[in-house]
């Protein structure tokens, strides 16, 4: 019996031994290092049965550090450590090690051992239900995108409310190590894998058979478990010996155990590619192409309008059920639940995801830092494109300060890799945000007075096209596509790679401020007025949040000065100190890669963000009171006005797609309820010139026409006919195609 699972080789590492000679720990590591050095998929360490023997998760967690793309596994007792433990333990290593490690548990441990450190003797019947429980506790850790605490209340094991998580970098396979028929059961029913060493041949059928049939009672496909040997070096394997255990008994990984240095060579450079020959050839010979099941878990979470069998399999796929979901399903602030998420690491992989999605009657959401708080990053049961393995950051010209970034990068990577050059290029106020999105549809950001948006800088774009077709844009290669990409990007194709041509910035001030924001709109007036007048190189925002009953309200101020200068950066700061009573305040001169400094972290957000967002040319006296009142009614939880002005108005308004160059101020406000902030805000629309479409979660069709107004929306529409007239790039703001 072949179950066509793709053929892996390994070396198996018994660190029972290794305590005995003095030399013999450092060993494990030149064991797993020469494994890697000569392309074998797996090492793994046994330390089953030696009270004396190396902590196997020391060793692994060593020899993770020391390698980059091997596979590691050690085989454990089952009940050596709590399984919510295990789990962590699990997971803690498989991000350690970027999604390599692989969890074998073994349910006939010398319990003699375990008694002596307090542990419990269990007949097979017993543990064999004590490790089916651990496996469920396992995964429920991992679970880390249910929201609810994990509860269990089984005979063996009892959880009442423990906390989910860490989510592992990979879904984390589960193999079990034993050959008796209580564990074989628990394999076909639980287990991503079997593991035996190979003895008398003459039982291997009949415990293939075992896992096979309690497989099917559970409704699992048997193909889907991996079937895993180890076989020792003193048996003098051989290729055809191992050919034959793939065809004939359905074995997929061999680990060779025992073995030196030149048997591990001749393992690896010898036997395993003749395997691999055999085995291609008779799977061809009997038409059976080489495939990977997914597990029942992910199967039965599947949606219905979704051919998960067409995915090509060179694509890099997240599930719901997998356990790398959890940090891909949603936003910085919406709740998705996609069907499924393609994450390409090429442009040609971007081209056949596409390709793929364009055959799919679902939507399509791209997805690239996964901030996305108008929503385009994430979707329910829909696809999600995720270019966040595009992350590259590249200095092409030191001389003309030339970068190339891929749209996956944060800014906050962008920023540290531009700060020994002692660049900086204007993008957003959050290091968190990815490339993309921002880049496409504006980027405020805080040296925007001065150097003028994200997309000012953009010199060049390579994008998929929605026909799948890659292309390069620039001021003369597709100009009139170059120009719809700053602005409207999202409309038009996926971004594989940008250009920019970045600024000198230095160290720079940041000031944050407390004020006593009570006379709101006097308030309001004063701060637009003080930016206005500021110089270029002076960028502000301010937030507000709800009203207090009985307390003031209170605003927050920022401000970045371009100079290192204390001096310069006081002089720039004292007239917006001075527009409010200042309550607390801190100044400092760092590096703007400091400001953009955000840590990695996963985007959990829950729900329908409930935003608007507007451009306005000044904060007149209206606006101002049209603003406090919103602020005063208590909706908005979340109030907030960014400069924008200088360098961005000196662009001619039909430059790019970009429209709202007349603004000065960008507003935009969160609430909790939809037709409450509608209503609101619709009010303030006289006031406004135009939307900044990265804050706007409001679809209705007329924000469009704020967006692009006139010739902008219709030079568009031709676009959009050209590029993608079938409007495959359609969720969320979608510009149609002209008739």
């Amino acid at each position: 019996m072949d179950y066509s699972q793709p053929l892996r080789f390994g070396a198996l590492i018994d660190t029972t031994a290794l305590p005995r000679r003095a030399s013999s720990p450092q060993e494990a590591v030149a064991h797993a290092t020469l494994s890697e050095e000569l392309g074998l998929d797996l090492v793994a360490f046994d330390g089953r049965h030696d009270e004396a023997a190396l902590d196997v998760w020391t060793v692994m967690s060593w020899v993770a550090a020391r390698t980059r793309t091997i596979g590691i596994t050690g085989l454990l007792d089952a009940g050596a450590r709590p399984p919510a433990v295990l789990g962590r333990s699990a997971a803690g290593l498989d991000l350690l090690a970027s999604g390599r490690f692989a969890l074998a548990l073994s349910g006939s441990g010398r319990w003699e051992a375990r008694q002596a450190e307090g542990s419990v003797q269990l007949p097979p019947a017993q543990a064999a239900a004590a490790l089916d429980e651990a496996i469920e506790v396992v995964r429920g850790i991992w679970a880390a995108d249910e929201q609810a605490p994990l509860r269990l209340a089984g005979e063996h094991y009892h959880l009442d409310g423990a906390e989910r998580g860490p989510a592992p970098a990979h879904t984390i396979p589960i193999w079990l190590d034993g050959t008796q028929p209580e564990l074989l059961e628990v394999a076909g029913a639980q287990a991503d894998g079997w593991l035996t060493v190979l003895g008398d041949l003459a039982q291997l059928p009949v415990r293939q058979k075992t896992i096979d049939e309690a497989a099917i009672r559970a409704g699992r496909d048997p193909r889907e478990i991996r079937r895993l040997a180890v076989i020792p070096v003193s048996g003098r394997p051989c290729a055809d010996d191992l050919a034959l255990l793939a065809t004939e008994h359905g074995i997929s990984t061999f680990l060779l155990a025992g073995a030196g240095r030149d048997d591990l060579r001749r393992f690896a450079e010898q036997i395993v590619p003749a395997v691999k020959a055999a085995v291609a050839a008779d799977r061809a010979a009997r038409g059976q192409a080489e495939a990977v099941i997914p597990s029942l878990r992910v199967r039965r979470r599947r949606h219905r309008d979704i051919d998960y069998d067409a995915v090509p399999t060179h694509l890099a796929r997240v599930e719901p059920g997998d356990a790398g979901y959890a940090r891909v399903r949603s936003t910085y602030l919406r709740g998705g639940s996609p069907g499924l998420v393609l994450r390409p690491g090429t442009p040609d992989e971007v081209a056949d995801a596409l390709a793929f999605a364009r055959t799919q009657p679902v939507k399509l959401a791209v997805r690239s830092g996964g901030h996305g708080i108008s929503g385009r990053s994430t979707n329910r049961g829909g696809i999600v494109i995720d270019v966040s393995r595009l992350n590259a950051i590249e200095i092409l010209d030191e001389r003309t300060r030339r970068i190339r970034v891929g749209p996956g990068a944060r800014w906050s990577d962008v920023a540290a890799a531009l700060a020994p050059y002692g660049w900086a290029l204007s993008s957003g106020d959050y290091g968190g945000v990815g490339v993309g999105g921002l880049t496409t549809a504006g980027g405020i950001g805080w040296l925007v007075r001065e150097h003028g948006l994200t997309l000012d800088h953009l010199r060049a774009v390579e994008m998929v096209l929605a026909d799948g077709t890659l292309v390069r844009a620039d001021d003369t290669e597709h100009p009139e596509l170059f120009w719809g990409a700053r602005g409207a990007g999202a409309n038009f194709g996926i971004a594989t790679a940008f250009e920019f041509e970045v600024d000198e910035v230095g160290d720079v001030g940041f000031a944050q401020f407390v004020m006593d924001a009570s006379d709101t709109a006097g308030f309001l007036r004063s701060w637009g007025a003080a930016v206005e007048a500021a110089p270029r190189d002076v960028t502000s925002s301010l937030i507000i949040g709800r009203p207090r009953p009985g307390r003031p309200t209170i605003a927050q101020v920022m401000a970045v000065v371009d100079a290192g200068d204390a001096g310069t950066v006081l002089d720039r700061l004292r007239p917006i100190a001075a527009v409010a009573p200042l309550l607390d305040y801190s100044i400092q001169i760092l590096p703007y890669a400091a400001i953009m400094n955000v840590p990695p972290g996963t985007h959990a957000g829950q729900g329908e963000p409930v935003t608007r967002s507007a451009l306005a040319d000044h904060l007149t006296p209206e606006l101002a009171d049209a603003a406090a009142r919103l602020i005063d009614s208590g909706e908005p939880y979340f109030f907030q006005i960014r400069a924008v002005g200088g360098a961005a108005s000196d662009v001619p308004a039909d430059a790019t797609a970009y429209a709202g160059r007349s603004a000065n101020f960008q507003l935009v406000a969160f609430g909790s309820s939809r037709a409450r902030l509608d209503r609101l805000w619709d009010e303030m629309r006289p006031h406004f010139s135009g939307i900044y479409l990265n804050f706007e979660t409001d679809l209705r069709p007329e924000r469009v026409h704020d967006a692009f107004p006139g010739e902008t929306l219709r030079r568009l529409r031709a676009l959009k006919r050209r590029y993608d007239p079938d409007n495959l790039f359609r969720d969320n703001f979608n510009i149609t195609p002209a008739e």
